[in-house]
């Protein structure tokens, strides 16, 4: 079966985290996504190490798998040109260059739209092309102390902590990823290709969701709580006799159940505790009397009792927990593609499931050096009029034929 974005070609001018795992998701689904970079490797991410595997950096195999690639210098007006031509056929192009740049180049939407009105032209900046910030860098730990995440991250007794992953980037991307699948549909009735502004800011607000509306509806200024719920109680990480588990009761009537699974079923009827409302107002309290039960059992005991009374509950599981657990491995979260410097590399896999346009994983992430395969060379109207530059000319782009 052929991907979802079939005959989608994509023109990927991204580097580091954010628009290449955009480009990615579109990759997986389907789309002929062409990774340009300048002579030698311009997408940082190829040296941000260790681990390497083979010289390769596990950073940079993380987010460029199912891409072409393509060698351009965008210094020269001739690179430039190549751009030019190259957005003549494309549907899609994506950079994440500063605010700017792409005006300077003119390889901006304006200039491009006037040979290809119909391109999707798609801007992931720190702080988007309008505002007083429009001009600075962004980078994900950056934005993730600016946009508040990490004021709400870690207890009342640490420092604010950033998130164990570049989440910033990543729900950037997926942003991206949306909104380039947006316009694409919507081009299917107005005939129009469409600017997307992305922000990391922007996205890093926007995932404030529950916490960003207590404030705005309350006023107040919310405050590290752990891996305590702000709205929610009991719903946190508890000391069993061996060790912590996860208890996530959402509602009354669980914690109804727990309460009697856990032999105090008077606590569920107590005023202090009845209601969520009153649970969030006494969660130390709580916290202590269901700590004070669950260390008499082991965490094993109590996640298996939990489980058959239908109380959300689970581990805190290690990377290689992770990735040896049975639901992941049956999932095909884990993929395996032969790359030619770094060997057969195992992947994280696509969490998009489709019944008949499922996601593949076709192409290694692509190599330091590009090199355009016969494969490439048969893409046809994307890369007709790239075809007919000379061999002299190609050479003095920086481009490896």
């Amino acid at each position: 079966m052929s991907g979802a974005l079939e005959g989608i070609k994509v023109l990927d001018l991204t580097r580091v985290l954010a628009g290449p795992y955009c480009t990615m998701i579109l990759a997986d689904l389907g789309a002929d996504v062409i990774k340009v970079e300048a002579p030698g490797g311009s997408d940082e991410t190829r040296g941000w190490g260790p681990p390497f595997q083979n010289g390769v950096s596990a950073y940079y195999l993380c987010a460029n798998r199912n891409k072409r690639s393509l060698t351009v210098d965008l210094k020269t007006e001739e690179g430039r040109d190549i751009v030019r031509e190259l957005a003549k056929e494309a549907d899609v192009l994506i950079h994440n260059f500063k605010s700017g740049s792409m005006e300077k180049w003119l390889l901006d939407y304006d200039s491009l739209k006037e040979n290809n009105p119909k391109l999707v032209f798609c801007s992931i900046t720190g702080f988007g092309e309008s505002g007083p910030y429009r001009h600075l860098p962004g980078y994900d730990y950056i934005i993730q102390g600016m946009s508040g995440l990490m004021s709400i991250t870690g207890d009342q007794d640490s420092s604010p902590f950033k998130i164990g992953v570049a989440m910033v980037d990543i729900l950037t991307g997926l942003y991206s990823a949306i909104s380039i699948e947006a316009a694409l549909l919507e081009r299917e009735r107005s005939g129009k290709g469409q600017k997307i502004d992305m922000s990391l800011m922007d996205a890093a607000v926007s995932s404030l969701a529950n916490v960003a509306s207590n404030y705005l509806i309350s006023g107040n200024v919310p405050q590290r709580l752990g891996n305590d719920h702000p709205n929610i109680v009991p719903y946190s990480i508890f000391k069993a006799m061996d060790g912590e588990i996860i208890i996530a009761v959402g509602n009354n009537r669980q914690f109804t159940t727990l309460c009697e699974v856990m032999k105090i079923p008077e606590i569920a009827k107590d005023e202090k505790y009845r209601t969520n409302e009153a649970r969030v107002e006494n969660r130390i309290e709580l916290t202590n009397i269901l700590e004070n039960q669950l260390q008499l059992k082991s965490s094993e005991f109590w996640m298996e009792l939990f489980s058959k009374n239908n109380i959300p509950c689970g581990p805190i599981q290690t990377m290689d927990q992770v990735f040896n657990h049975p639901q992941v491995i049956e999932r095909d979260m884990v993929v395996q593609v032969n790359h030619p410097e770094a060997g057969s590399v195992k992947l994280v896999g696509s969490p998009i499931k489709l019944s008949r346009t499922a996601t593949k994983v076709e192409r290694h992430p692509p190599m330091q050096e590009s090199i355009l395969s016969r494969s490439f060379k048969k893409q046809g109207t994307l890369l007709k009029r790239f075809h007919n530059l000379s061999r002299k000319k190609l050479s003095t782009l920086g481009l490896i034929h």
